[in-house]
């Protein structure tokens, strides 16, 4: 446990004055892009993507990785689960309501992990506990000692969040955080859940916890910051001046409704206004732009270019007077660089002749594991893009071994695919498929467009004709007229909403596979059991 060193941060002795002979506390950093990242619309993720997001976030440096809420599906505690088996270096978190059913599944999922910590968290303010919980300020003291002392039975690492303590009354929310902490909470997490407060609103919280909480300078004190109003990193960054020694964020700001405190935001304001603030991190700054394009190519959700930090534009000057001066020296318009935070431009490092070592190598020190027969299914569709590109970047390769490196093979490929469509004519898309039982299947479609005559085809084929198309997306992967682009759709067959995706130098062939790839995930899931997605989603809503 690393205990919150305070005091030389309460309100008139800020560390602004910090100076750098005077020493830096190290700052916990707490990432919860599997959690609070992946629950928001668009960002689910499968296993294997979760595995190697993880496995990203502890090269990285992340001191904490918050890898799913396990009481919310079996999916979630089959994910945590995995990741406590498999990764090395950072403490493995699981999240869970103050419920003894939910605690024990957290820990279920998380006992095999060699740093593990259980975060459980309770709403305290009196809208929540007027109109969700129904329960009285003795009720939730009461089941906050019980089920952070359950917890602590389990582990001795146990996290408590009094969900949306920004507008709790400060007097019950500091007896909340006494009794968490009497019951032998190691961290105490204060939420801003719905993104409500302002910078010197929240430091002086902190620091007024800090001074009138008994036992508060033996743990460590961590926040959490929705960014409803555009402040979670600046509201973050203000209760590190409080006195918070631990940080609750997510790689490209992603989670509930408008996001988290961004991880790449907050990290590099500490590095390059570190006399600000006197904390440091143990954050590897260079591995934070592939984290953030590994995040962008699991999700098929684009990093937006004017993005602090990962956008594309971060480092770009085009204004002649900016080139000039970032010509003439680098600090007149830069106040880091590039390289800084992981831009390290695109290598053409393979092609048609490269062959499977050259190919495994790549793949290594890109920081990608895979087993053999995923590196065989990747190498196969390697050679089928070097047929068709020159050149293949990193880029391309990434969107590879995360379309078929890590996807499991599925019952239904696609072996031929024939469309037409003109201004004057209906479009038409005759599909060939082949199960892996066998049998192939022939059919044809009408749509609005060869994208959507493709999709039409499918479902009839597959016997989802009853689903629903609720969202397409495209991008390009790199650039120029062979570039691959990056199909993500979001299909809804009954209750089951589920996320595909496809990659090829063809933008309808990428859709085809995109849709497959949702298709096989319900074959998949056939008889398998899981809570429904009213049930998963209402669990992950009462959460800090």
């Amino acid at each position: 446990m690393r205990a919150s060193t305070i005091g030389p941060h309460l309100p008139g002795n800020r560390v602004s004055t910090h100076t750098d002979s005077e020493p830096m506390d190290e700052l916990t950093i707490f990432d919860t892009t599997l959690r609070d990242g992946e629950q928001a619309p668009g960002f689910s993720m499968r296993l294997p993507e979760k595995l190697q997001m993880a496995l990203a976030l502890a090269r990285l440096g992340i001191d904490v990785i918050e890898a799913g809420f396990p009481a919310a599906s079996p999916d979630d505690q089959k994910s945590v689960e995995a990741i406590a088996k498999r990764i090395e270096g950072p403490t493995i978190c699981g999240l869970a309501r103050c419920r003894t059913k939910d605690i024990d599944t957290a820990w279920d999922a998380l006992q095999h992990a060699a740093k593990a910590r259980i975060h459980v968290f309770l709403a305290t303010s009196a809208i929540h506990r007027k109109h969700k919980l129904k329960m009285a300020k003795q009720e939730i003291l009461a089941q906050t000692r019980e089920s952070v002392a359950h917890a602590r039975s389990h582990c001795e690492d146990v996290e408590f969040s009094p969900e949306d303590a920004s507008r709790t009354e400060r007097d019950f929310l500091a007896e909340v955080i006494e009794t968490a902490i009497g019951a032998g909470a190691s961290t105490i997490n204060v939420p801003d859940t719905v993104g409500y407060t302002v910078p010197h609103e929240f430091e002086d919280l902190f620091a007024w916890l800090s001074s009138n909480v008994p036992g508060i300078r033996d743990i460590t004190l961590s926040v959490h910051c929705h960014d409803d109003l555009g402040m979670a990193v600046a509201n973050s960054l203000a209760a590190i001046r409080g006195g918070a020694r631990q940080v609750e964020c997510t790689i490209n700001g992603i989670g509930e409704r408008a996001g988290n405190c961004s991880l790449e935001e907050l990290v590099m304001s500490l590095r390059t206004r570190g006399d600000q603030f006197g904390v440091t991190t143990g954050i590897d700054t260079t591995k934070l732009v592939p984290a953030s394009r590994l995040l962008s190519t699991i999700t098929g959700i684009p990093v937006p270019p004017n993005k602090a930090i990962v956008g594309s534009n971060a480092f770009a000057h085009e204004a002649g007077i900016h080139q000039h001066g970032v010509i003439a020296h680098a600090s007149t318009y830069e106040i880091m660089t590039p390289s800084d935070v992981g831009f390290d431009g695109e290598r053409f490092v393979l092609g048609k002749h490269s062959g499977r070592h050259a190919l495994r190598q790549r793949v290594g020190e890109l920081g990608y594991t895979l087993d053999d027969d995923a590196f065989e299914r990747l190498f196969v569709a390697f050679k089928d893009l070097a047929d068709r590109k020159k050149d293949i970047l990193d880029a391309d390769l990434e969107v590879l071994i995360l379309d078929t490196g890590l996807r499991p093979e599925g019952d239904w490929s696609l072996t031929r695919l024939h469309t037409s469509a003109g201004t004057d004519s209906l479009a038409t898309a005759t599909v060939s498929l082949e199960h892996r039982d066998g049998r192939q299947i022939h059919e044809a479609a009408i749509g609005d467009g060869p994208i959507d005559a493709t999709y039409r085809a499918l479902v009839r084929a597959t016997g989802y004709a009853d689903a629903h198309l609720d969202d397409y997306q495209v991008r390009s992967v790199t650039w120029g007229e062979d570039a691959q682009g990056q199909v993500s759709v979001t299909c809804r067959h009954g209750k089951t909403q589920t996320r595909g995706s496809g990659v090829s130098t063809d933008i309808v062939e990428a859709s085809a596979d995109a849709v497959l790839d949702v298709i096989n995930e319900w074959e998949r899931s056939k008889g398998l059991p899981s809570a429904t997605a009213e049930d998963a989603a209402k669990a992950r809503r009462t959460s800090p």
